[in-house]
């Protein structure tokens, strides 16, 4: 597929797919095609928390167009994390103000959208429109764990973000799931101390 310098590219990208606990989050993001280019664009993950907020204000004001989309632990549960995360960019995609020409996925699977799409595996390292969306999809998440360790204290989600670190899973050891934990990944799933958990918040 001819990418033209002309199309309305959006660039997606997702965090949080392989955590236990809290949403899966997809941005997309359009750059304009002229203006300055935003300097330090690339994986999410080799910036530090501050840098990435920082260039998340930078995409907000500079992008044609962002949007967040999210799909919470129970649609994962009920669909899986990989059609869950489908359907967080379906929902980025479609709050979008200016409608895409071209989506350029980061990873191997594209959502089904109403316009042609293109996965690309690092995408998020080669392509700047998906290098902003993981951004944003990052920002925002970390901003949703740390108020649920407000509202659920003790697992330290502030400081892991749901990801199934060793106090992570100490944490999930001694309490239990809270109502953010994703009941059918494995490691939540073995901590369940029956069914009045589950038909409390499900």
């Amino acid at each position: 597929m001819t990418v033209s310098q002309e199309q309305l590219i959006a660039g997606f990208d997702e965090a949080g797919r392989g955590c236990l606990a809290g949403a899966v989050i997809a941005a997309a993001v359009i750059l304009p095609h002229d203006g300055l280019p935003i300097d330090g664009l690339t994986d999410s993950k080799k910036l530090s928390p501050n840098k990435r907020e920082h260039l998340a204000r930078i995409i907000e004001e500079r992008a044609v167009a962002w949007a967040i989309g999210r799909a919470d632990p129970a649609e994962i549960d009920r669909f899986n994390i990989l059609h869950a995360t489908m359907l967080a960019m379906r929902r980025a995609h479609a709050s979008l103000k200016i409608a895409p020409e071209l989506a350029l996925i980061d990873g191997n699977r594209c959502p089904d959208l109403p316009c042609p799409s293109r996965a690309i595996i690092g995408g998020d390292l080669t392509e700047p429109a998906i290098s902003a969306a993981a951004i944003l999809a990052k920002v925002f998440r970390d901003r949703e764990m740390t108020i649920a360790e407000e509202l659920f204290p003790g697992y330290g989600f502030a400081i892991h973000k749901g990801y199934p670190t060793a106090q992570h899973r100490s944490a999930l050891a001694a309490m239990g799931p809270s109502p953010l934990h994703r009941l059918s990944f494995a490691p939540v799933r073995q901590c369940l101390n029956g069914s009045e958990w589950r038909e409390g918040f499900a």
